[in-house]
């Protein structure tokens, strides 16, 4: 489980477990979120919020895990445009350590 700050003041945070950051990487929501001028404010999350409204709308099979990121984060009441950042940035660390983890896993099996 981590914890992320979602105002610049520190008086809000959130919880994000691992499954959440596996359905952020399942679904590929952050490709393509920023604009080049890699500035991330309220309509970027938006556009986030719709493209993850149309995934669930046009899915067929179960999207239990996307809808439980919905619900604990992107739709949470403290989620505003610093609390995204954070949450891009704990996703940045997270993918990298998950990479260590498996090219440690990979030397020690060679």
């Amino acid at each position: 489980m981590y914890t992320i700050q979602t105002n610049a003041s520190g008086t809000r945070s959130m919880e994000i477990s691992e499954k959440h950051l596996e359905t952020i990487e399942k679904y590929a929501l952050f490709r393509q979120l920023i604009d080049s001028n890699g500035i991330i404010d309220e309509s970027v999350l938006d556009k986030l919020k719709l493209n993850v409204r149309s995934l669930i709308a046009s899915m067929e099979e179960n999207s239990k895990d996307l809808l439980d990121l919905c619900i604990d984060v992107i739709y949470h009441n403290n989620m505003k445009a610093y609390g995204l950042h954070q949450l891009i940035l704990l996703y940045i660390k997270w993918e990298k350590e998950k990479e260590e983890k498996e090219e440690k896993a990979e030397e020690s099996n060679s």
